[in-house]
């Protein structure tokens, strides 16, 4: 039996090249993004749909009096009004992660409800909600809510909290400290600090940054009181984890929940975790029998949606006569918010130890911070989630000791790295890298930012009267820890082939790598793949986007479920061919007999199965549904350098060039991962040198709207020049490394590097984020009076 000439076959492996794993294939989604096309959630409508619109403190701290219902409930269209005491019976929000304090104890949970009972505890908290038949009447209710809290202090900064004395948030955690982290050997780090021919220090603010997606967060909730089930539309990282969550949350089992999602604007951390909101609608949809959405506005979405980074470190590095790391150390405090959720103390506490080592021979790291509630938004994860403060750290130090001791800082750094040779590599962090060339990386990353020439180029610009800094930086990351992933491929009857995996395209592409990486272990046509990640009916399993783990863990998933297609494909294909199992050798899309040219193409295998009817030791179809327990962790890494002209006479610094040379593994879409590595390298540009979310001594955020919160623009961010020295990861069957935090964790130290490196004409040695025009021009008055 033979389906098809071997010339299209022939055309198939052609294709398999065009569009196979390592060509730069455009995005299968951007035609329909780029017209508008797209379908986030708040675009959805179900018949007979109402509107939800959420009552919040106006005070960071106080206890709740009275909330008065009754003006609101008897305005037009509205159909309920909820406080706390409605909504009792629900599961708490809190931190699932199993972190310890320094003496093993678990973390100190807050156990957020999803409306306020007794106590606000931030300006944003939410206190009551309105359902109405329009969005109007559910806003002008809203307003009728009438809440009479009583004000107690307030404190907005983590290293105040954590006094005595201090405001206190829960009566059940002492001094505010809901985490005391320790990481490392107390005693033989103090050694080597007092051992050591010179110690570097530095107080480091880690500044606290709004996460501000394009898509606003957003829900859609229904009931089903014939089944009893719930459903819930909303923007997400992973619908698997939501939907997990949401079920726990509505104390509720796994078969009565449904989350779908949509197109997702954005997220970087923030909607990896279930909000409130989400459980009120669901209360109200249950109750009014009548589907309930929700949108936020991107003024109460600064209020609500979670914070990232905020953390206040004094950073130490011990170092031999010769400039050899002996030991690196953190102390400092991790701002948490008025509650702890999803992830929060997480990048405040172990990715920020885990990451610390970088990419140098460190023999001794210890890490001492206090992950503290104050009367602020809670925190949460943002794009590097601990990866880019650590690198921040460890890069900052670096330079500072290279300064002092009178070492060039490129020198330091060379002296430092782990070579090839010592890999795999356990370092002091407890985590082991496979792979890496960082001297490879490095030296590529000079050559290509021309750095032998700075010096003239610095001196063009004094003669503009402008200063000019540059600054190089190594960074490692290791990316998210074993997780669970989903790989499930179905051969459609129409002849397309669905891929349904459990991570989740927020921006990233996915359905472009993960098609390429089918179509390569397949042979299936490029065009012919779909991808599914929108419906936990279907994503059983899996732990979304984050943590740079995307390609990784859908890819090894693709890989596995493939290999079992095959299996499947030979048995068929033997059955179909009248041969030996041990016969059929399958390549390029088509099982064939081996030594002769009779075969059959997988589609048109597919297509057989599913049109006959077969020995019961046949498979039925070649549908797999697989499940990698774990995928491992990976650790992308390279080299960014920052150059920067700053105007003396009104602080204002222009990045002028930038380089990153970087170690992705294997990249299957060198498009989308330049795209990834611009994106993050914005992101880390904003933190450097404009993005600061402030409060005021009562708690009131200053930082309220995009008129007093700064974010980069196309002409704050420079053309960028783009290497790569790919070192292909062992520990996964593509050989891939995460990509999507790398921009963040290497552009902001180098950045701040720049700056300061550009400053110490100045005798200025170390400037905080975010360097404003305002704090630099200061900095550098402030040098020129002394």
């Amino acid at each position: 039996m033979q389906d098809r000439s071997s010339n299209q076959f022939l055309d198939n492996a052609i294709a398999l090249q065009k569009f196979g794993v390592g060509q730069p294939v455009r995005r299968k989604e951007d035609d329909t993004l780029v017209r508008g096309k797209g379908r986030y959630t708040d675009d959805f409508r179900l018949p007979n749909q109402v509107y939800a619109w959420i009552v919040r403190s106006t005070h960071a701290h106080g206890l709740i009096r009275n909330i008065d219902t009754s003006a609101a409930r008897t305005m037009p269209g509205v159909l309920g009004v909820w406080t706390g005491a409605d909504l009792t019976d629900y599961e708490p929000y809190t931190c699932g992660l199993p972190l310890k304090n320094r003496d093993g104890s678990p973390l100190l949970q807050t156990n957020r409800m999803p409306l306020v009972t007794d106590k606000v505890r931030f300006v944003g908290d939410p206190v009551a909600f309105v359902v109405a038949e329009t969005l109007a009447q559910a806003r002008d209710a809203a307003e009728a809510v009438a809440v009479d809290i009583d004000p107690l202090p307030s404190v907005t900064s983590a290293e105040e909290a954590a006094k005595p004395g201090a405001p206190q948030l829960y009566d059940h955690i002492p001094n505010n400290v809901a985490l005391d982290y320790h990481f490392g050997d107390t005693e033989a780090i103090d050694a080597a600090f007092a051992g050591a021919a010179h110690v570097t220090k530095l107080d480091i603010v880690n500044t606290r940054v709004a996460v501000v997606p394009m898509e606003p967060r957003s829900a859609l909730a229904s009931f089903d009181k014939a089944t009893g089930r719930f459903t819930i539309q909303l923007p997400t990282q992973g619908v698997a984890g939501s939907h997990t969550n949401l079920a726990k949350n509505l104390r509720q089992p796994k078969e009565k929940v449904r989350v779908l999602t949509a197109n997702v604007g954005g997220s970087f951390g923030m909607k990896n975790v279930n909000y409130p909101e989400y459980t009120c609608i669901l209360h109200a949809a249950r109750l009014l029998g009548r589907p309930v959405k929700w949108t936020d506005e991107r003024s109460t979405s600064f209020l609500s949606d979670s914070h990232g980074r905020a953390q206040h470190i004094h950073a130490e590095l011990a170092l031999d006569k010769d400039g050899h790391f002996l030991a690196v150390r953190l102390s400092g405090f991790g701002n948490l918010g008025a509650y702890i959720t999803g992830v929060g103390p997480l990048p405040l506490s172990i990715n920020t130890g885990k990451n610390l080592a970088s990419v140098y021979r460190t023999p001794l790291l210890g890490v001492d911070i206090k992950c503290v509630l104050t009367n602020t938004t809670l925190m949460g994860a943002y794009r590097g989630a601990g990866r880019p403060e650590a690198n921040y750290f460890m890069e900052r130090l670096i330079d500072h000791a290279a300064d002092e001791m009178k070492i060039d800082r490129l020198a330091l750094r060379k002296r430092n790295f782990i070579k090839p040779a010592q890999l795999p590599f356990k370092a002091s962090s407890g985590v082991t890298y496979d792979s890496g060339d960082f001297h490879g990386v490095f030296a590529k990353a000079l050559e290509l930012a021309d750095h032998a020439n700075f010096p003239k180029r610095k001196r063009e610009s004094r003669k503009r009267g402008l200063l000019r800094g540059i600054a190089v930086g190594s960074y490692l990351e290791v990316t998210a820890p074993p997780s669970p992933e989903l790989g499930k491929i179905v051969f459609e009857d129409d002849g397309g082939v669905r891929l349904i995996t459990g991570t989740l395209d927020y921006g990233q592409g996915h359905a472009t790598p993960f098609a390429q990486v089918l179509a390569a272990q397949l042979g299936v046509p490029f065009d012919s793949i779909r991808l599914q990640q929108d419906d936990s009916d279907l994503v059983h399993t899996g732990s979304g986007t984050g943590g740079s783990r995307s390609i990784t863990a859908s890819g090894m998933a693709i890989v596995e479920a493939s290999a079992k297609v095959i299996e499947k494909g030979k048995i068929a294909a033997a059955h179909l061919l009248e041969a030996s199992e041990a016969d059929i050798e399958f390549a390029n899309g088509r099982f064939t007999i081996a030594g002769t040219d009779r075969g059959i193409g997988i589609i048109d295998l597919a297509k057989q199965l599913r049109d006959r009817k077969l020995p019961d030791d046949v498979p039925p179809s070649l549908d797999v549904d697989h499940t990698v327990d774990k995928v491992p962790s990976t650790f992308p890494n390279g080299c960014h350098i920052a150059e920067v002209e700053i105007d003396p006479d009104t602080g204002v610094v222009r990045i002028v060039r930038y380089t990153g040379v970087n170690d992705f593994g294997t990249i299957v879409n060198p498009m989308i991962v330049a795209g990834q590595l611009h994106g993050g390298v914005a992101q880390g540009i904003g933190q450097a040198l404009m993005e600061s979310v402030s409060y005021d001594e009562s708690g009131q955020p200053i930082t309220g709207s995009f008129m007093d919160y700064a974010l980069p623009r196309a002409s704050d961010i420079p053309t960028m020049a783009i290497g790569d020295h790919p070192s292909p990861a062992t520990s996964n069957p593509l050989g891939t490394k995460g990509c999507g935090e790398a921009g963040c964790a290497g552009s902001l130290s180098t950045v701040v590097n720049a700056v300061v490196n550009a400053l110490s004409d100045y005798g200025i040695n170390h400037i905080d984020m975010p360097l404003t025009p305002e704090r630099v021009w200061r900095a550098i008055q402030d040098a020129r009076a002394t």
